[in-house]
């Protein structure tokens, strides 16, 4: 019985630990949390992968440089609930991206919503859950 419990509590124990770097991975000290940036562009890449989705999308500036940007969003099992999936976005389609940037100006963010080619909105947070609208 003894060792039962002792197991039972090194078990407990262990998934104690490895949680909190989950926890503290998942701050947002990093962002410029409630700057909002809105970029239209054209993707380069769709990654839908744990434990968080990509887009990567290419901006042209003003006068013509053009910036490659990579914005995340949650899981793929939480963005699935919202209406996104692995064939929301393809290479080629130009859409517009609502994001939080990061704070030190790199192009890199966290994606608030994104307007599909087809005019639909998909929203990763905020905004109506389900389907694109």
């Amino acid at each position: 019985m003894r060792r039962r419990l002792l197991g039972m509590f090194v078990a407990a124990a262990g998934l104690l630990a490895a949680s909190a770097p989950a926890a503290a991975h998942h701050g947002a000290a990093t962002f410029a949390t409630g700057e909002e940036v809105t970029l239209k562009g054209v993707v380069t890449e769709w990654i839908w992968a744990n434990p968080h989705c990509f887009l990567k999308f290419e901006v042209k500036d003003a006068a013509g440089a053009v910036k490659q940007w990579a914005v995340e969003t949650q899981n793929p099992v939480a963005m699935a609930s919202r209406g996104w999936s692995f064939r929301s976005f393809k290479a080629g389609d130009i859409v517009t991206v609502k994001l939080e940037p990061v704070k030190n100006g790199s192009p890199v963010g966290r994606i608030l919503s994104v307007v599909l080619p087809s005019g639909d909105t998909l929203f990763a947070v905020g905004g109506p859950a389900g389907s694109a609208q």
